[in-house]
């Protein structure tokens, strides 16, 4: 099922997860600045915390990334809902990690957007998955 955005804040969402899919993180810097903040709302497991502008590429998904194979995981859409300048998406991911394991989770992101950037985005995932995947 492809998912069509309604308007363009859900189309910025639509945008940032076809290029997050892509494993080129420079691809992922147009759609954020100084001010943009994602915060997986984990606890206890890798990428926990809150990061904003440059980190959330160097210090957040470039380590993560690297536990995966180059160019995974991938993120599929499912649903997509909108109020304003806050969207809602569910999505799932796989791939492989970086030892040739099966990676796949469910997921669910709010985006707060900021005149065509990501100002804020929540990460919420299995983390149970995570940790026992990986071990914690």
């Amino acid at each position: 099922m492809t998912v069509i955005a309604k308007n363009a804040n859900e189309q910025l969402a639509l945008d940032f997860f076809a290029a997050l899919s892509t494993g080129d993180l420079d691809n992922l810097r147009p759609f954020l600045d100084e001010n943009s903040v994602w915060e997986p709302m984990v606890k206890d497991i890798p990428g926990a915390g809150r990061y904003q502008g440059n980190q959330i590429i160097d210090d957040f998904l470039a380590p993560v990334r690297g536990m995966f194979a180059p160019g995974d995981p991938k993120v599929h859409v499912e649903n997509i809902f909108s109020d304003g300048d806050m969207v809602c998406v569910e999505s799932y991911s796989d791939g492989k990690l970086a030892d040739g394991r099966t990676y796949m989770n469910t997921y669910c992101w709010t985006f707060r957007m900021n005149n065509g950037k990501i100002g804020l985005m929540r990460e919420y995932m299995d983390s149970h998955y995570v940790a026992t995947l990986f071990g914690l």
